[in-house]
């Protein structure tokens, strides 16, 4: 094959020209096609086709079918529903794997779940794997990605690595998976009334925390992505400290978490800590809003009116504080210090809504019990200062 006439090769020279000449002779050695190659080429992912053709798919929707007893459309319509590309019934995009997820879903199927449940479980799932598949390409590129690597070198390492460490994750992700189902067995309630009535209760009252960082997208426009990223990183990886049981960390998204809880005490405490841990941690200003009411559980995410009124609060509140709403003060008066923030008008709400500030009990016992928690953070800070001014130094 001629890759230079096939315009390959065009704006290469020297060992990169040699580098990428090798590696398109063992693709196309492979069997990939000019047309293959020369899209690889123009979505600047040759070094990685190595990999895609190590996960790549051998079987199509109707092998797949015929394999597991399912209806040929259904392997697509789930494909479809996890948010991976459209496939024709013929095209091989599907792998071994595939296959056994195939023949679970026919046995939940057999079971009595039907086309809806299995829809709403293969979104959720879709969007958590996606999630985790991104996170595991970026730390795989930084981990095994070294300067003046050619894309021959790329290519050839990736998919060596790709074949050993990819059946790994599988116990780590279904020891993931068994936990998680574990705890939410541990906290539902399955009580008389849930049997009478064969379902699940509707809405519930919850709790609802919202915090963010003030400031994140105008810190976007100051520092590297890269950086941004690590504020991100750390905002969640202490949001997940602060959510001991009851408190559950519903999600975060770049800047912001989600909590909730049935009991507004433990709620309010979990925000106070969270902004304690992004005070010592040196990130950006956080704030908190809080608001009681009817909250429904769905796909694993939260919904109602007061997620919506949790959301609004947390946009008017100063940074550093936790901003509630006049029933989450009510619910726990004497266990925080309680100051009237206003009234605020808020879309939806046809009257001012009261909110109020928590902060922590200013006694001198509650003093005792906080400071050897401040003289920590403060010992954190100055480490992190040392820490920075050596490697200033060494630089």
């Amino acid at each position: 094959m001629d890759f230079a006439a096939a315009g390959l090769l065009d704006g290469l020279e020297g060992e990169e020209r040699a580098a990428r000449e090798r590696l398109l002779e063992q693709l196309a050695g492979d069997g990939v096609s000019v047309d293959e190659l020369r899209a690889a080429i123009d979505e600047d992912r040759l070094a990685l086709l190595p990999v895609e053709r190590v996960l790549g798919g051998k079987y199509s929707a109707n092998e797949i079918a015929e394999r597991t007893g399912l209806e040929p459309d259904l392997p697509l319509w789930i494909r479809r529903l996890a948010g991976l590309p459209e496939a024709g019934p013929d095209d091989r995009v599907f792998s071994d794997e595939d296959v056994e997820a195939a023949r679970s879903t026919k046995l939940f199927l057999d079971s009595g779940f039907d086309r809806d449940a299995i829809a709403e479980v293969t979104r959720v799932l879709g969007e958590s794997m996606s999630r985790v598949a991104s996170t595991i390409t970026a730390s795989f590129v930084e981990t095994f990605l070294s300067p003046g690597d050619s894309e021959q070198d790329v290519a050839s390492r990736f998919a060596e690595l790709a074949a050993q460490l990819t059946p790994a994750m599988t116990p780590a992700l279904v020891a993931t998976f068994n936990a998680h189902l574990r705890e939410n067995v541990r906290r539902g309630m399955l009580g008389r009334t849930e049997i009478a009535t064969g379902g699940l209760p509707g809405a519930q009252q919850m709790v609802v925390c919202f915090a963010d960082l003030v400031g994140f997208t105008r810190l976007g426009g100051q520092v590297e992505a890269h950086e941004l990223g690590a504020v991100a990183r750390q905002l969640a990886e202490l949001a997940a400290d602060v959510a001991a049981q009851p408190v559950r960390l519903v999600k975060t998204i770049g800047d912001a978490a989600m909590f909730v809880c049935p009991e507004a005490q433990l709620q309010v405490e979990a925000a106070l800590r969270l902004l304690e841990a992004v005070e010592a941690a040196e990130l950006p200003s956080l704030r908190a809003g809080i608001a009681l009411g009817p909250a429904l559980l769905r796909a694993g995410d939260y919904y109602g009116h007061a997620v919506n009124l949790a959301s609004r609060v947390t946009g008017i509140a100063r940074p550093g504080s936790v901003l509630c709403t006049e029933e989450v003060r009510d619910a726990a008066p004497d266990a925080f210090e309680w100051s009237f923030a206003g009234r605020h008008r808020m879309k939806g709400l046809g009257h001012p809504l009261p909110l109020y500030r928590a902060r922590r009990l200013s006694s001198p016992e509650a003093d005792a019990k906080a400071r050897p928690a401040r003289s920590a953070a403060s010992s954190q800070r100055a480490d992190r200062r040392r820490r920075r001014a050596s490697s200033s130094r060494e630089s």
